[in-house]
């Protein structure tokens, strides 16, 4: 009796909840979520098509949203494109070159507007939880940081996205007249900084079951295992087992981040803000191998993208528009009502065709990389049409710089220590030094193999597709425009 009684309390309070939640809010505009994996590529979740991983949770995110098959980031490399999508600038003009944290202290300017900023000024509740990752504060402020029992008694949630969910909860729970938007971005699954016996960085997360200041409870975290044997090799790594231990420690950090989806989203069903929220799943960058992160190949810019619309009407849609991070601010502001000629950003809002059928006017995207360590200046833009793709090395006379966590992967050190020649379809020799320009036929050369830039058969495209990314570079007042006449 005193359990059923238990529960039919839980029960009040979770409908009571959700009650003053949606109810009694006179401004009806959507709450906003954005989910920001760290190091997520495309090809690590089911309904991307691997068959392999289980990510239940965010496919069924895609099941009830729409699902984006051409959605890229603007540069492989974590703050430069975490800044992109908080001001719908490129890194060459927000002033996030590379990484903010420790000694690369990268930071962009402090004229920039960014999105949080934007959503307060136009009166939203702003919040964010996990990785933060660009500075400055001031240019980046979120009016809350969700850190458990608050900035004098936080909880430390390592790296578990489940434990995340549950902080939210107050957030989600809280009657309040204004909208929320909240800024969800998850260690996992980044190599953590635990190392094996090795040497070489794990990926390793902490699941220690916390259920923040919210009623009830959920069952303990369970750890999805795979074994070496079962995973996907992509083209772009070589298959030993190497590749095949460290994708199997992936594939399960990501397994831990989609229960991190499933909680978030319970929470927002529990307090009645689920069917009034706009959910938007995607990576800073591709995986956290050599040739994708880092890189502005496709498997370390071309990413996954979930928009799950408060009341979406194509449940299961999938949009084959080219979008990018640069169209994330002017999305989410439009969405907000907040979208105005007064404020600048370099890329556009797609809102209006997220479910549209036979989209036009969408068929080419823009990359620009400047850095990732201090230590790593390698500067490239990129134009990415629809079958091909220019990539100018600004610094093709310098090697390419190997960031430390992917050097010294176990898969990066077998190649090594085996003297292979190959790793994956390319020659070792080919990914470290690169020409001045790479042409790409995406149609006939989907793994970006065969370099077509002194071929005289697509002189013309080259030509072309130069113009347009020069003129891309003037447009938004890229410093770098300068290397085409003094390089």
């Amino acid at each position: 009796m005193v359990r059923l009684l238990f529960a039919l309390t839980l029960l009040f309070l979770a409908i009571l909840t959700a009650f003053r939640s949606t109810t009694h809010r006179k401004d009806a505009r959507p709450n906003i979520v954005v989910i920001v994996a760290d190091d997520h590529g495309r090809e690590a979740v089911g309904c991307y098509g691997n068959p392999v991983i289980k990510t239940p949770h965010i496919d069924r995110l895609a099941a009830e949203g729409t699902r984006f098959t051409n959605a890229f980031c603007t540069t492989a490399s974590c703050s430069p494109s975490r800044s992109v999508l908080l001001t719908g600038l490129h890194n060459h003009a927000n002033g996030m070159y590379g990484l903010e944290h420790r000694e690369h202290h990268f930071s962009s300017f402090d004229t920039v507007r960014t999105l949080p900023v934007l959503l307060e000024k136009a009166g939203y509740r702003t919040a964010r939880i996990g990785k933060f990752h660009v500075a400055p504060e001031r240019t980046y402020h979120f009016q809350q940081v969700l850190r458990g029992g608050g900035v004098n008694d936080p909880v430390s949630i390592g790296r578990s996205p489940v434990s995340m969910a549950d902080l939210c909860y107050s957030l989600f729970s809280e009657p309040a007249e204004k909208p929320f938007f909240l800024y969800f971005a998850t260690d996992d699954p980044h190599r953590s900084n635990a190392v094996s016996a090795g040497g070489a960085p794990v990926f390793k997360s902490d699941q220690a079951n916390r259920f923040g200041n919210r009623p009830g409870g959920y069952p303990q975290v369970h750890d999805v295992f795979y074994q070496p044997f079962q995973v996907q090799v992509p083209p772009y790594l070589p298959d030993t087992r190497a590749a095949r231990m460290e994708l199997a420690q992936y594939y399960e950090s990501i397994s831990r981040l989609d229960q991190g989806v499933e909680r978030l989203v319970a929470l927002l069903k529990e307090t009645g803000q689920y069917d009034n929220t706009l959910i938007v799943y995607l990576s800073d960058n591709g995986a956290p191998f050599p040739g994708s992160k880092t890189t502005l190949y496709e498997p370390g810019m071309k990413l996954p993208l979930i928009v799950k619309l408060p009341k979406p009407q194509k449940p299961g849609f999938v949009q084959d528009a080219m979008v990018s991070w640069v169209d994330l601010t002017p999305t989410l502001l439009d969405f907000a009502g907040a979208l105005s000629d007064t404020i600048y950003s370099q890329g556009r809002s797609f809102k209006a065709m997220v479910e549209q059928e036979k989209v036009t006017g969408w068929d080419e995207v823009y990359a620009s990389h400047s850095l990732h360590e201090v230590t790593m200046y390698y500067p490239m833009r990129v134009l990415r049409e629809r079958r091909y793709k220019l990539i100018f090395n600004l610094a093709h006379a310098l090697p390419f710089p190997m960031a430390l966590d992917l050097y010294h992967s176990f898969t990066w050190q077998d190649v090594r220590k085996t003297g292979r020649t190959l790793y994956g379809k390319r020659t070792v020799a080919a990914y470290l030094n690169r020409p001045r320009f790479e042409l790409y036929d995406l149609q006939t050369d989907p793994d970006e193999v065969r370099n077509l830039a002194n071929d005289p058969k697509h002189r013309a495209t080259l030509k072309r597709m130069q113009e347009k990314l020069k003129r891309f570079q003037q447009q938004t007042k890229d410093l770098w425009v300068s290397k085409w006449e003094f390089e």
